[in-house]
């Protein structure tokens, strides 16, 4: 059988550097380590974090009964108030949000203060999203389908400023944007969607179009590795998610002469050779 792995699967910069520091803070700290939500949406990692004594604080409820101890902000970033609580606090913290995430909340911050009504692509749930929403200044939506797109445009504020969640599809992105260039207002338009994850999702398209079966690897609730799924499965009908080797259902691969491997952005190397290691041993 033959195996294409994707060059770009994996840990992207903004993860690999915020796991390393998660991992430093953890060996070197004498006092209590903590993440503000999971350091990545993986829960191998997270499970081993835990086990060196990093502890997961969910919600800003928690955070505010915090005591004492260390937090490390993730790579997916914070709302301005959390920098506030902590200091406020008097909590140290270690700040590991995404460059290009950090970037983003720049010019929302820099935007809404110059009168732009903030629109973000992408997923309202998401913890970037969240984060990103709490550096404006004033008014901001979230824009997701094609639907939301449509209703916005029925009453559009004068001045708007368009910037993306860095993991979004960014043929999706492209797809709203021309929804929302419908109607003439004062709209200034950011693509903010991160060169990676653009590299990653456009290698696992071509690498689809090419095989009998894709392998997406990645944890149930990582966003970028649901978008690579979906990407995926419009390339080719036997595409497969799975977070680890034990998930991977081997009778789907018996009569399958190609198969191509990616993974998003909080995927471990490790996870990945291991399922590569195995598709080529077994079958």
């Amino acid at each position: 059988m033959e195996v294409k792995v994707a060059k770009t699967a994996g840990f992207c910069f903004g993860v690999k550097r915020a796991v390393e520091k998660a991992y430093e803070v953890a060996e070197k700290e004498q006092k209590d380590v903590y993440t503000y939500g999971p350091i990545i949406h993986n829960e191998e990692v997270v499970n081993d974090l835990a086990q060196k004594g990093v502890h997961v604080i969910e919600t800003e409820e928690d955070l505010k009964k915090l005591q004492n101890g260390i937090v490390v902000i993730r790579s997916h970033g914070v709302p301005k108030r959390i920098y506030s609580l902590l200091e406020e606090k008097e909590i140290e913290y270690v700040d590991v949000t995404c460059p290009f995430v950090l970037k983003i909340h720049r010019i929302v911050e820099r935007e809404s203060k110059a009168g732009r009504h903030i629109v973000i692509i992408g997923n309202e749930a998401h913890p970037e999203v969240e984060g990103i929403r709490g550096w404006c200044e004033g008014e901001s939506t979230v824009i997701k389908t094609k639907e939301q797109a449509e209703k916005f445009l029925e009453s559009p504020p004068e001045k708007v400023c368009i910037v993306s969640q860095t993991t979004f599809n960014y043929k999706n992105f492209q797809e709203l944007v021309e929804i929302l260039a419908k109607k003439r207002y004062d709209k200034l338009v950011l693509n903010t969607i991160c060169n990676a994850t653009s590299e990653r999702q456009a290698e696992a398209a071509e690498i689809a179009k090419t095989v009998d079966a894709m392998v997406v690897i990645g944890g149930r609730h990582s966003s970028n590795t649901q978008k690579l799924y979906e990407i995926c499965s419009g390339e080719c009908k036997n595409t497969y998610y799975i977070q680890t080797l034990a998930d991977l259902d081997s009778d789907s691969f018996q009569s399958i002469q190609c198969v191509g491997i990616t993974a998003g952005a909080s995927t471990p190397n490790k996870i990945i050779e291991e399922v590569s290691k195995h598709v080529r041993i077994k079958f």
